[in-house]
């Protein structure tokens, strides 16, 4: 078992005013001892106490680092919301190093989450068919005996890793939806259904309509278009415990809530081949997005609308 390991890459956290998530990822944190960390942390929102106390005291966990470790902070006075703190946040870190790996303080990782996105991070550095190393599987595990990891069109964030090659495609606007080939070559890529349940959220970002707050959907559309693809490894090796009351957008458990996470096993097995795995792309998506039916009806409701205007 892996209880140790000694993190290559710099380690960017996103924080809030979860004190016990962060004390829990903190001692992960402790045992890999990165040697750059970035602390992204968001301010209290406006007058509210509660708040400020949580921020302050979330914050002076990191104050506990005892080993060598460069410690880069950006800490918000006032409150950003987690899509505009994300999105700065993690360009702020790419200004600073051309790769780093990713954690949000309710992302508890396995420690060879960090060995993984190491070694990866090293060996796809200059393919730029590779935009993301994700650490989570939502499925739990998928065809562990063939190879250690799988390339998707889509990959989750909750733990991750990149370059700043890639990142440079990122567009919190999110411009290239209102491109018509754009939307149309997206309507051949993807299934109906995937399709559908994609644009509503896209056009909520692009017209900035949307009532959640997030980061992630735009970092998937900037890899969608540029043909980009994600690692999804054989086995999740993240769980995330940030569902309920105090989340930003995941209030409700869900069917990916809480996942066991489980350890690599190296020496990885690299695939001899880049080909997205559409088999578990459809599994995943049908495991988060659930009915189809709901989507259909939305679908026809909106066309329903459309045909009445």
């Amino acid at each position: 078992m892996l209880e140790k390991y000694k993190v290559k890459s710099p380690v960017a956290i996103l924080l809030f005013n979860r004190v016990e998530n962060t004390k829990k990822l903190f001692n992960i944190i402790k045992k890999v001892k990165p040697e750059k960390l970035f602390l992204i942390a968001d301010g209290p929102r406006k007058e509210n106490k509660e708040d400020t106390i949580k921020c302050e005291e979330t914050r002076k966990i990191f104050d506990n680092i005892d080993w060598n470790c460069k410690v880069y902070k950006k800490f918000s006075d006032k409150n950003l919301g987690c899509a505009k703190n994300g999105y700065t946040g993690f360009s702020w870190v790419f200004e600073n190093v051309e790769e780093a790996i990713f954690l949000e303080d309710d992302c508890i990782p396995d420690i060879s989450f960090f060995k993984f996105c190491d070694e990866l991070l090293e060996k796809y550095r200059n393919d730029s068919r590779i935009m993301l190393i994700s650490g989570t599987n939502q499925l739990g595990n998928w065809k562990k005996t063939d190879y250690s990891y799988h390339f998707s069109r889509f990959g989750g964030i909750w733990g991750w890793a990149s370059w700043r090659r890639a990142w440079k495609y990122y567009d919190f606007d999110m411009r290239l939806w209102n491109d018509k080939e754009v939307r149309k070559n997206l309507r051949k890529q993807l299934n109906f259904f995937q399709y559908i349940s994609r644009r509503d959220i896209y056009n909520q970002i692009y017209n900035k309509t949307a009532k959640f707050s997030s980061w992630a959907y735009q970092w998937g559309f900037a890899r969608i278009v540029q043909s980009g693809l994600a690692i999804s490894p054989c086995v999740n090796l993240i769980t995330n415990i940030g569902s309920g009351n105090d989340a930003t957008n995941n209030k409700k458990k869900s069917s990916v809530s809480n996942l066991k996470s489980f350890e690599m096993k190296f020496p990885l097995k690299h695939p001899q081949f880049v080909l997205p795995d559409v088999e578990y792309d459809k599994k995943i998506y049908n495991k988060i997005q659930g009915s189809n039916y709901r989507i259909l009806k939305n679908y026809l409701s909106y066309r329903v609308k459309r045909v009445l205007k």
